[in-house]
């Protein structure tokens, strides 16, 4: 697919290596007077960049990876109370086995 991302669906989903947005070259110049400086507008528009508008996605996406980290790390600890669990229940099984054994033994 060689066409290229737009902001709603972009090429990649990683604000990192996403091409900075380019300035609009279709807007005029030298046309401002000498009072009026173009800072404002120059930090107003920097304030609508792609990497701004793909900030609430990468925080989206970080929450999701360290919620998925924070599950890998409680496995371990689940799979251990499952074989507790499972250790206790064949104790209690080998102990009603001996109980069967020794009834039949002492009739």
């Amino acid at each position: 697919m060689s066409t290229a991302g737009t902001i709603d669906r972009p090429m990649t989903h990683d604000p990192k290596k996403q091409a900075p947005m380019k300035a609009p070259t279709s807007e005029p110049t030298g046309f401002a007077t000498p009072d009026f400086t173009t800072n404002g507008v120059t930090r107003s528009r920097q304030n609508r960049t792609r990497e701004m508008q793909l900030i609430p996605e990468a925080l989206a996406r970080a929450h999701m990876h360290e919620r998925l980290r924070e599950a890998e790390q409680e496995r371990p600890a689940l799979r251990l109370i499952a074989a507790r669990r499972m250790q206790r229940r064949a104790e209690r099984a080998s102990l009603r086995a001996r109980r069967a054994l020794a009834m039949a033994v002492m009739q």
